[in-house]
């Protein structure tokens, strides 16, 4: 998933491969391995990318060891990652230990209503691997109008959906146009 990343970001900021291995001191053949999945670039190598692509680098650290699957290329998934912004917070209120199966996960943060009761109770916290592609049916931690909601991911032939789990609150049905980005995917809750 870097790979597609890099070449995403490098394509919509207008920067050619020769250009970008100019500035990198990295070989074109070998950038063209890394863009297309054939090999990772060293942490050195990426830092270095995100430095000539002027991204920040923990966002694309987070998609290093990503395989794409065949679902999350057909709904284009590098379209709906964001690689130019860090999370912020208005307050931390502390740390949480990381669970065992939850070990991938980035942020702890606490689900805002209940629209996804009885699964993610409201001001229950989440734990949220970062900048992750889901697959169908994946909880994930969404930005859609410029607004954070946790939903569950469904995959449709022809659309891409957010259910939550409560009953008697619309799917958000994915348009085109949407402002709509997946900021990770929920692995599990904080248990008391």
């Amino acid at each position: 998933m870097i790979g597609d990343m890099l070449s995403k970001i490098r394509e919509d900021k207008n920067v050619s491969k020769t250009t970008l291995a100019q500035a990198t001191n990295i070989n074109v053949g070998h950038l063209t391995h890394i863009e297309k999945g054939e090999r990772n670039p060293s942490h050195k190598a990426l830092k270095g990318l995100c430095d000539a692509l002027d991204v920040p680098y923990q966002p694309l650290m987070y998609t290093y060891d990503k395989k794409l699957t065949d679902e999350q290329i057909g709904y284009n998934v590098t379209n709906h990652i964001k690689y130019d912004v860090i999370p912020m917070f208005d307050n931390l209120t502390g740390f949480a230990k990381c669970p065992k199966d939850c070990s991938n996960a980035s942020i702890c943060i606490k689900v805002e209503d209940d629209s996804m009761s009885p699964k993610f109770d409201k001001d229950q916290y989440v734990f949220v691997e970062l900048n992750t592609p889901l697959n169908n049916k994946d909880f994930g931690l969404f930005e859609y109008d410029n607004k954070y909601i946790i939903r569950k991911f469904i995959v449709r032939k022809t659309d891409l959906v957010l259910r939550a789990e409560k009953d008697g609150i619309d799917d958000i049905v994915i348009s085109p146009n949407d402002n709509f980005y997946i900021i990770g995917r929920v692995l599990g809750k904080l248990e008391n």
